[in-house]
């Protein structure tokens, strides 16, 4: 099973370190699709091994896989293992394979066995001919035996995917791998490595609507794998269980798992439960010595002022620096370890995996409270579902670096069904990471400050939930508030967007300062945040003439109220004429870039455009021209385009000219880029020759568009996310494609004509 080293070293300094995956799946989990998906879009080498076809086409042995994976990583190339893979003795000798040249994944198509069923009863042409009546039953006979992995097994990564939009997000990650990017190591989604059995299997195999019980599932399995399930159903409902059984992490000699005791029986009885991950020393990079001091600082201040309420530190690892440091300090501080521990474990799953109830946990959040960006955040929105981005949209927009919001958790929520989470406080601290936005450049007087407040809202946060809950003596919510009340001013934090006077009615509950208390001086671009694209539209409807119609939230209004009043707003306008103003985008994402809007009435965005209309859009495009030209004159290097966006999220038809560098710090994310590099954009001239000949212009899927993966707009290379994309585009010299030019949607100097052929 040893590989040749040297060779392997040459092929690492070629290609970068090989990866092999292994994909792990009932049969119709999806398998075969993820490789083909990601190696036809993949710079990466990649080579498929499936057993189905490892003869010559036709079906092979475990044996010939593993020969052949051999032989590919010796050449260099990643492999994707297309196998079920679903027991531990089925993967072990893949497994093997990795070592200190070559990154083992596993990637775990965990989907329902309704869905797996489905596709293979229905599919035709199969590989390996499992297809029709009898797949059914091999799917659940699969499932009954499914181990889900660990890291302990040997890998360096583990994503685990329970329903499609986790697939793609998974495809869209291994895509954008070049030959010598990598992932991060670790666990991540969902994971539960006691289940045996998916519930659904049962279900959907009798037709029945009900749910199956407990005894009519113990029957349909082996014996042994139905008192396991019977056990892990009893420890789950009694809150008992070890924390390494349960979280699936194996403790070494002289760990410790906690700081203070969860009790035998933990439930949310007992006590009301915080759990908060370490806010800004992830992502943000805060160190972990000044953190640690602030964290035990302000638990020391608030912990005996709750009761009975309990607050706990999590982290997933037992090598957490973060917690040893924090347990170290609270030991030094005395502070009751029945009160405040530390746990290990993944915070989405403290009751289900850890036997640890909470029926509040923090969320180490974003300053827009949009999923994604990795690490906590993501987990928990993932875990959260849509009912929780629901509730924290209807609680607030955005929030303030050291400040929190308290969001009640729909019943509807996965984390309440399955956890018993009645909250989620989402908590922004301060970022010291000079790859994300607003990076402090590190200045601890401030970064400590705006930790010290991030604290102070979460726990405060935490007394309005108990207070409310009745759980504290009288009066020690009043005494730790006017202990803890800080100051809180740091607007200048985040991005200042700008609103009017009349936008400062605030929606709060607890302490927060969300997006739309900050002031205005003009207008606001609505792709300065492209996710909140769809923020202050609602009542999207269809007129009779099929356009649509939009109420519009006030700060939207910025570019309409610049339009109709140019005047009053002179200092932010450029040029004024009967039929459009000229200004620069507040928050441009390129070295130059203007905005050209329509002053007619009536004209909210691209949706509302008729035949009417074309001599004003052949107005805006000359202008936009022209104001291109101009800048063409100082600096002859540039190259622009001119177009629309599909659903803008500003009211008033207005026509983007942009710089294609790309070069600035406002293009922030995967949506900022995909409005100006997607078929989202709309360029002004396809849009006069639609509107010529059909009437109206055509619009784009906006979702669908903007989430696509990140793609170079001159060479169409794939990149992984914004950092890498930025640091190519500043590099790349390829030829803009031809179809640009050949329409006329590149406005350039004559010594700039570089297009593919």
């Amino acid at each position: 099973m040893d590989m040749d080293i040297d060779e392997t070293a040459k092929g690492e300094e070629k290609h970068g370190k090989p990866i092999v995956v292994i994909l792990m799946g009932a049969p119709g989990s999806g398998k075969s699709t993820f490789c083909e998906r990601v190696m036809g879009s993949s710079t990466r080498p990649w080579v498929r091994v499936c057993q189905d076809t490892i003869k010559s086409g036709k079906a092979g042995t475990k044996a010939q896989c593993i020969e052949s994976a051999i032989n590919a990583l010796k050449d260099g190339k990643s492999l994707f293992i297309d196998r079920c893979n679903l027991e531990i003795e089925q993967r072990n000798e893949f497994v093997k394979l990795g070592g200190p040249q070559v990154d083992v994944h596993a990637v775990v198509l965990d989907l329902p066995a309704k869905l797996c069923i489905s596709r293979t009863v229905k599919r035709t042409g199969h590989e390996g001919n499992l297809q029709g009546g009898r797949a059914a039953a091999v799917v659940n006979r699969m499932l009954q035996k499914k181990e889900l992995p660990k890291l302990s097994e040997g890998f360096a990564r583990i994503t685990s995917c329970q329903n499609e939009s986790d697939v793609q997000s998974a495809i869209d990650a291994y895509s954008g791998l070049g030959p010598l990017d990598t992932l991060p190591n670790g666990y991540f989604g969902q994971k539960n490595p006691g289940a045996k059995i998916q519930l659904g299997i049962m279900k959907f195999l009798k037709k029945t609507d009900a749910p199956a019980s407990s005894e009519s599932i113990s029957k349909s399995i082996p014996d042994s794998n139905a008192s396991q399930i019977s056990e892990e159903k009893d420890a789950c409902l009694k809150g008992t269980g070890s924390l390494s059984e349960n979280a699936g992490m194996e403790l070494k000699e002289g760990e410790e798992p906690v700081v203070g005791s969860a009790g035998g029986d933990v439930s949310l009885k007992d006590a009301p439960t915080l759990a908060f991950p370490s806010i800004s020393t992830a992502d943000f990079q805060f160190d972990l010595e000044k953190a640690s001091d602030i964290i035990v600082e302000k638990v020391a201040k608030f912990v005996n002022k709750l009761g009975n309420a309990r607050l706990v530190l999590v982290d997933l690892s037992h090598k957490s620096k973060i917690l040893s440091l924090v347990r170290t300090k609270a030991s030094e501080k005395n502070i009751d370890s029945n009160k405040f521990f530390t746990f290990v474990g993944d915070i989405t799953r403290l009751h289900s995996e850890g036997g640890l109830h909470c029926n509040v946990i923090a969320n180490a959040a974003n300053w827009r409270l949009k999923p994604g960006g990795g690490g906590v955040n993501a987990a928990i929105f993932s875990a959260g579902g849509q009912a929780l981005e629901v509730a924290t949209k209807e609680q607030a927009k955005s929030l303030l670096p050291g400040n929190a919001v308290v969001v009640p958790l729909p019943s509807t929520s996965p984390l309440f069904c399955r956890e018993g989470v009645t909250h989620v406080i989402h908590v922004v601290g301060p970022n010291m990471n000079p790859q994300r936005p607003n990076c402090l450049n590190n200045d601890y007087i401030k970064g400590c400050k705006v930790l010290q407040e991030a604290y102070t809202s979460l726990f405060e946060g935490f007394s309005s939930i108990v207070r409310s809950q009745s759980k504290l003596p009288k009066g020690s919510i009043e005494n730790l508030q006017s202990d803890m009340t800080e100051s809180r001013d740091h607007t200048d934090c985040i991005p200042k967007d700008h609103f009017t006077n009349s936008d400062q009615k605030n929606k709060r509950e607890g302490l927060h300062k969300s997006e739309r208390s900050k002031r205005s001086k003009g207008y606001r671009d609505e792709t300065e945040d492209a996710s909140d694209s769809n923020v202050g539209k609602v009542n999207l409807s269809n007129k009779s003439d099929g356009s649509r119609t939009k109420s519009w939230g006030s700060w939207a209004q910025a570019l309409y109220n610049i339009a109709m009043q140019p005047v009053k707003h002179r200092d932010a306008v450029l040029e004024i004429s009967d039929d459009v103003v000229v200004l620069n985008d507040l928050y441009p994402k390129a070295q130059r870039h203007v905005l050209v809007v329509a002053r007619y009435e009536g004209l909210d965005c691209l949706a509302d455009v008729r035949k009417e209309h074309l001599q004003l859009l052949r107005t805006m495009h000359a202008v936009g021209l022209k104001w291109a030209e101009k800048f063409l004159h100082d600096d002859s290097s540039l190259v622009f385009r001119l177009g629309y966006h599909s659903e803008p999220s500003m009211r008033q038809l207005h026509l983007h000219v942009i710089s294609q560098d790309f070069d600035s710090t406002h293009l922030k994310n995967k949506k900022h880029w995909n409005s100006f590099n997607t078929a989202f954009f709309r360029d002004s001239v396809d849009v006069m020759e639609e509107v010529s000949s059909n009437g109206k212009a055509i619009l784009k899927d906006e979702d669908r568009m903007l989430s696509m993966e990140l793609r170079c707009h001159r060479c169409r290379s794939a990149h992984p996310n914004i950092p890498r994309l930025k640091s190519h585009v500043t590099n790349c010299r390829a030829s803009f494609p031809s179809t640009l030019l050949q329409k006329g949607s590149l406005v350039l100097t004559p010594c700039n004509v570089s297009i593919d052929a």
